[in-house]
């Protein structure tokens, strides 16, 4: 082991591969100080820490971050444009305190509608605040926006930010006091209801076109990529990702109120982007141990289709591998046993998998698909202390916001999981304390115990037999069945002693 931080900075360095990649520069706390791209990993992390070069080349921050650099971690991938993506998603999730460019998304434009207002504007603004509006974008492009808002209020009659609208005596709104109600050719007077028509009309259309430019601004990004104009790249991802955050908490207005939009949509889209998924989880199943101190000791996996539970595809599960108190060994099996299944059913696994537990339940699962020698889909954990979504791999704890429709799902099928688990678990304790019943009958060990719930399957049936019914049982005789009817019949409802 290197024997102090500049030693083993070296020693890290001289194995980095010639491969492209991500590379993060970690402090001696293990915090990200800055995250980046490189074509060449080795001959770009080598810069940073060649004296002759470094003052040459960097600038007084890139300095100062520098000498509080304690660890380099690299990310090897296939080619520049992953390395681009995965810098993105790796910068929104540190926001390492020297990654100010990239974080900082006030050169984008954003257009904001008050939906609470009565007579709602269209206005360009740079920041996103925690209200009740309405926000579409951010915009790259600040000239294609205004010209598009021009064009818009020409087409649908609606208020810029410029426009002064007055209430009238008799309840309407006046729009423009000049020139500009004969150049803009729609009713200047009109109700809070009437304007509001126009205003969703506009928003459906402003949704419209962001979907449009997101397609030509994803296509550009891949462009910029192959021909190697990677800093142009990165700015048009960081436009790409942005307006894909702002399109999955799309509101529509309507009338006077804000009203939720497809909010299941928005979640599944939602889960996509923060989990760096491939597809939209349509298909979400959820695993939950439950027991009372290492007793009653069971499972459940509930199963989610469309954001919407689907009771069918409800498992319960009793532990059988072992017995005592082990969560990580409970959820090896359950999870192992639930996959396995559906592989020898030749029928799909879920888009994703959520466990119910931090890093120890999460690798206990991702180790039942180890054994199983399957691939496994999609995985993470959420946390209960903190809500934080945990992954299998080495990517850092993600905290959504609690008003994040993802997370907010998510918890909606972690709570549905705890709920199933611990009614299986209630059950079970109800059952076994009926039948405990039998503890209290002399000369009747645990063998024959388990013989006679075995034949009878509940103390209820047991209860109702006959002497003859009971003889029926290995190792119960006449005399020992004519005790036991009298002693169920004794601790009947109804009975007295």
């Amino acid at each position: 082991m290197a024997s102090n931080p500049a030693s083993r900075i070296k020693e890290q360095v001289r194995r980095i591969s010639h491969n492209p990649g991500v590379y993060l520069m970690k402090d001696r706390f293990g915090q990200v100080l800055y995250v980046g791209k490189a074509k060449d990993l080795k001959k770009r992390v080598s810069t940073y820490f060649q004296p002759s070069r470094r003052f040459a080349i960097a600038q007084p921050k890139v300095q100062a971050m520098i000498s509080l650099v304690h660890d380099v971690e690299t990310i090897e991938l296939r080619n520049e444009a992953e390395a681009i993506l995965l810098e993105g998603r790796l910068i929104k999730q540190y926001k390492p305190r020297y990654n100010t460019d990239f974080t900082d998304d006030k050169r984008f434009l954003l257009v904001r509608v008050d939906t609470q207002a009565a007579i709602p504007r269209f206005r360009l603004v740079r920041n996103r605040r925690e209200d009740q509006a309405r926000y579409f974008g951010p915009f790259a492009q600040s000239g294609m926006l205004r010209r598009t808002l021009s064009q818009m209020r020409r087409k649908f009659g609606i208020l810029l930010g410029d426009a002064r609208p007055v209430l009238q005596p008799d309840g309407r709104y006046q729009l423009y006091d000049d020139i500009r109600q004969e150049i803009y050719g729609h009713n200047n007077w009109v109700t809070r209801e009437e304007y509001g028509e126009r205003v969703e009309a506009a928003c459906v259309f402003l949704e419209g076109k962001s979907r449009e430019w997101l397609e030509e601004l994803e296509s550009a990004m891949q462009a910029a990529a192959e021909n190697q104009q990677f800093e142009r790249a990165a700015e048009l991802r960081d436009a790409v990702q942005a307006l894909k955050r702002t399109l999955s908490k799309t509101r529509k207005f309507t009338r006077n109120h804000p009203v939720g939009f497809n909010t299941t949509e928005d979640a599944l889209e939602g889960l996509k982007t923060a989990l760096g998924l491939d597809q939209i989880p349509r298909t979400l199943e959820c695993f939950d141990i439950s027991h009372i101190s290492g007793t009653f000791l069971v499972a459940s996996m509930v199963h989610f289709a469309d954001g919407v539970p689907d009771k069918t595809q409800y498992r319960r599960f009793k532990i059988k591998s072992f017995i005592g108190n082990d969560d990580f060994r409970a959820m090896e099996e359950v999870v192992g046993r639930r996959y396995r299944r559906l592989h020898e059913a030749n029928k799909p696994f879920p888009n994703l998998v959520v466990i119910d537990g931090g890093k120890g339940q999460v690798n206990a699962a991702l180790k039942a698909f180890l054994i199983l020698d399957l691939p496994p889909p999609p995985l993470v954990g959420l946390a209960k202390k903190l809500e934080s979504i945990v992954f299998p791999d080495e990517r850092a704890d993600l905290r959504l916001s609690h008003h994040d429709p993802g997370l907010q799902l998510l918890q909606r099928l972690r709570d549905e999981a705890h709920r199933f688990a611990n009614t299986f678990n209630a059950e079970l304790r109800s059952k076994r304390l009926k039948e405990s019943v039998l503890d209290d009958f002399y000369g009747l060990g645990p063998v024959r115990r388990k013989a006679l719930m075995d034949h009878f399957q509940s103390l209820d049936r047991l209860k109702a037999a006959d002497i003859q019914s009971l003889q029926e049982v290995e190792g119960i005789g006449p005399k020992l069945a004519a005790e036991l009817k009298s002693f169920l019949d004794s601790h009947s409802p109804g009975s007295h002693e």
